[in-house]
């Protein structure tokens, strides 16, 4: 859970978290005191109490953290630009438990730069998970819905959960299988 190099935090103010694994959405009070143990991709896993919590970056403050800065494109960005993008947020969505981002962990299959009707920028992500029961499944598809709505330029982001072709750890990049020691 924790070890001596977890850094010690006291919550500022009541905050909003997600119980890991669960995904059960709670609020921490103010003068709780945890540990960091993961802090990846603008999110930060505590341990309080005994549990993992999975605060957003946009509560950083309430850990005394800075919340991730604004994304920027530049004006008159082409799609291809906007999909290089989207690649790069969604290596920034972390599992609350697994130090690997989910591109490299291979829960990406497809995403996709489309238009909507009213030529408006529409993402389409088609991702899994580890393991079909994982609690922190909704979590970790609003985390990348969320993330990709904060490209300039991008109105909605469709994030379909599949589980067809199911997730196995062949589907890992080489350098997460190594760090995961999943050879």
């Amino acid at each position: 859970m924790y070890s001596r190099n977890s850094e010690p935090v006291r919550l500022e103010r009541d905050c909003a978290a997600v119980l890991v694994p669960q995904g059960d959405e709670v609020t921490l009070p103010a003068g709780s005191v945890g540990y960091i143990t993961q802090a990846l991709g603008g999110s930060f896993t505590i341990f309080v109490e005994g549990n993992l919590f999975r605060i957003a970056g946009e509560d950083a403050d309430a850990i005394g953290k800075e919340p991730p800065q604004p994304l920027e494109l530049e004006e008159g960005a082409d799609d291809a630009e906007v999909e290089r993008l989207v690649w790069s947020q969604m290596r920034t969505c972390f599992d609350p438990e697994i130090p690997i981002n989910i591109v490299d962990l291979g829960l990406v299959y497809e995403a996709r730069v489309t238009h909507r009707d009213d030529g408006q920028r529409l993402v389409e992500v088609s991702m899994t998970l580890t393991a079909p029961g994982c609690g922190m499944g909704d979590i970790l598809v609003d985390d990348v819905r969320s993330k990709l709505e904060m490209i300039p330029t991008v109105v909605e982001a469709d994030v379909e959960l599949v589980f067809d072709p199911p997730w196995t750890r062949h589907m890992m990049s080489e350098a997460a299988r190594l760090e995961t020691g999943m050879f």
